[in-house]
């Protein structure tokens, strides 16, 4: 690892180039700049589900399109709504707007309900929708990425890396989607679920065992089918991974794992420890990391 800081470690990898609703314009989260756009709880599915909603947040200044960067949210895959991770990602969100970008946030069905792929059966459906409403919230739809915390990384991460897989599996009709993910941000993910640690073999309401519908230990075939890492190849997009050192949920060494793939497959990408940082928390918003968040964006989104 290479200390750029006193507070933020960063391994960069060799390959790395230098990483029907009414519109409103008060939007729920107060953070938001002053007159940002709300398009809110618009349902991506067509039915009656409130887990098949989305926000999309747009830029107080008015623009033909706007590039769009996709919110996913965590909480252990049966926790937390669209508005979650928000609270102590605000510098960051209001850098979002503040540097022209639209964001757009989605909800997807809890594992308690449906297990997998149904959470990434709803990521790829609400992202289509994006894109096939770009017109109509002024998204730019050849601009779209995706940012991700804990569960959400997950999603996020397996989004991004499955988008030029054909897994139908993923897709709620089976049909692959027109989309295109440029950029990921993975905030502390899990990557591999045969290597999470802390993964209760015994328990069957442990996270993962809930979301796999059975213990991961005896069914490797799924915990490898919903592991990001599974479909890293050549043609993924650029990554940033964010990580706690001392994250008590998910191990450091899954961002490690990610980052190692990544770079044997070529893949530009980068990965930030942050020392002494937990699972999540406004440690994670640093004005660092920030920095690293807007490069990326700005050379793979722009």
């Amino acid at each position: 690892m290479k200390k750029i800081t006193r507070k933020l470690l960063v391994i960069t990898i060799s390959t790395l180039s230098i990483s029907v609703c009414a519109q409103t314009s008060s939007p729920k989260q107060p953070f938001f700049p002053k007159g940002s756009l709300l398009y809110g709880d618009v349902n991506y599915a067509g039915d009656t589900l409130k887990k098949h909603l989305l926000d999309v947040y747009l830029p107080p200044v008015v623009k033909e399109s706007y590039p769009v960067i996709i919110w996913i949210h965590g909480g252990a895959w049966m926790l937390n709504d669209k508005y979650a991770d928000m609270g102590y990602m605000q510098k960051t969100v209001q850098g979002f707007i503040d540097n022209g970008y639209a964001v757009a946030s989605i909800d997807y069905r809890w594992s308690t309900s449906a297990p997998f792929p149904a959470q990434i059966q709803d990521c790829n459906q609400a992202v289509e929708f994006l894109y096939q409403n770009a017109s109509k919230y002024k998204l730019n739809r050849d601009k779209f990425g995706v940012i991700g915390f804990s569960a959400g990384g997950h999603l996020a991460s397996l989004l991004a890396l499955s988008n030029n897989n054909n897994i139908k599996e993923f897709y709620p009709n089976g049909n692959k989607p027109h989309f295109k993910i440029k950029l990921a941000l993975d905030f502390y993910g899990p990557s591999n679920f045969l290597s999470l640690k802390g993964t209760d073999v015994n328990d069957p309401k442990s996270p993962v065992n809930l979301l796999l519908g059975a213990y991961a230990i005896e069914r490797p075939d799924l915990a490898n089918i919903a592991s990001p890492v599974t479909y890293v190849d050549k043609n993924d997009p650029p990554f940033l991974i964010v990580q706690g050192e001392k994250d008590e949920s998910v191990n450091y060494t899954q961002s490690v794992l990610l980052s190692s793939y990544l770079k044997l497959a070529g893949v530009k990408n980068e990965l930030i420890i942050v020392p002494n940082a937990p699972h999540y928390g406004v440690m994670l918003d640093a004005e660092e990391i920030r920095k690293r968040v807007f490069y990326f964006m700005d050379e793979y989104l722009r």
